[in-house]
């Protein structure tokens, strides 16, 4: 299992330049109309093995973990693992959207943030954005969305200490909501970052605070349907600006009891080869059935960030293929001339001659006539 991991790992590192790689013709765009990929569930790769239960779980999950810790924990870990990759190697990968889960332990008198998934991890959320920024300062021309979620145990003050941290750290790499976010507009001004928040009344104190993206979250368990939710959603018409289309299957009690033997991890390798194939049938852009960030579970498998960074080679088409277009138009033209010309004569040697193409000129009616 080792050599396979590390040659996906070495292979996505190619891509960690990919938008100041883009051709110019995309620097004026919008970053909602291009194609992002993302992490879902960014941070739980390092989740606590000893965290208690996150304090928004049912309390029948709580009081299992409760009375068979060593059965229900473990248990726990393999359905609430999304990500194996760091931060830092996912955006080396080419992930441009992480998906921050934000949580305050309960009962925890210190203001330390946490990342959580059903328990939380093991680092802090301050050491990870400041670990964002060192990315960011080694890679100038590239742009990430940081979307804060969820928000767990957080009260007023403890958003106030967030958003502090945040703007202590990004400074003027963090891009306003009331800029057009180009890549050129964001080169120019040394913009990187935009960060979403999930709490209405802290964006509209703060500029540098991005709206709620919107996440298309199927919770499916079948790929099928989770295929048929996307496109429902696209049908129904894509929002104005950043929008997520989860690829993530989410499993249910049901799904865990009949695979006993099962993880998140499993379940989600087998569905790749048709989320690969729906992947690679999208369009970027702002039309009403165009996607934008696609984030997904185990981001280093069979070529998903590659294959959601290439979607943006259908927004202008290659110049080859427009020579080549150009090329047929011509052709096309030079057949119409010839067309015409040759209609033209056999009219004119039709009305010299009336009596000698009747013959011809009824075989045409009855279409045996061939040039």
């Amino acid at each position: 299992m080792e050599g396979p991991l590390q040659t996906s790992i070495h292979l996505c590192h190619e891509n960690g330049q990919w938008m100041s790689r883009l051709p110019e013709k995309l620097w004026d765009i919008p970053l909602y109309n291009l194609a992002l990929p993302g992490s879902h569930d960014t941070m739980t790769y390092c989740l606590d093995k000893h965290s208690a239960v996150s304090g928004n779980e049912s309390k029948l999950v709580k009081f299992l973990n409760k009375c068979m810790p060593c059965i229900v924990h473990p248990i726990i870990m393999k359905w609430s693992t999304t990500q194996v990759l760091t931060v830092t190697e996912q955006l080396e990968a080419g992930v441009r959207y992480l998906d921050f889960r934000i949580a305050h332990k309960a009962n925890d008198p210190s203001m330390n943030l946490y990342f959580v998934h059903m328990v939380y991890t093991t680092v802090t959320v301050q050491d990870i954005l400041w670990e964002v920024l060192r990315w960011l300062e080694t890679h100038p021309q590239e742009v990430v969305i940081l979307a804060c979620r969820n928000f767990d145990g957080l009260t007023k003050k403890l958003h106030c200490h967030l958003i502090a941290y945040i703007k202590e750290i990004f400074q003027c790499k963090l891009c306003p909501r009331n800029v057009v976010p180009t890549l050129r507009t964001m080169w120019q001004r040394g913009h990187q970052l935009i960060v979403s928040y999930e709490e209405d009344v802290e964006v509209e104190e703060h500029c540098e605070l991005w709206p709620a993206i919107p996440y298309w979250w199927g919770n499916k368990t079948a790929t099928c349907a989770l295929i048929h939710y996307l496109e429902h959603m696209k049908q129904m018409g894509r929002p104005e600006k950043f929008f997520v289309a989860g690829i993530n299957l989410t499993e249910n009690l049901r799904y865990i009891l009949i695979h006993p033997f099962g993880s998140l991890k499993k379940m989600t390798l087998q569905s790749l080869p048709c989320l690969k194939i729906w992947i690679k049938q999208q369009y970027p852009g702002p039309n009403k059935e165009c996607i934008n960030i696609i984030a997904g579970d185990f981001i280093e498998n069979d070529d998903f960030v590659k294959d959601v960074i290439e979607l943006n080679t259908k927004i202008n088409p290659p110049l080859l293929c427009q020579s080549k277009g150009l090329e047929q138009i011509a052709f096309h033209s030079q057949l119409l001339q010839k067309a015409e010309k040759a209609l033209s004569a056999f009219n004119v040697s039709w009305f010299k001659y009336p009596g000698s193409h009747k013959d011809d000129h009824e075989g045409e009616r009855n279409g045996k006539h061939r040039d």
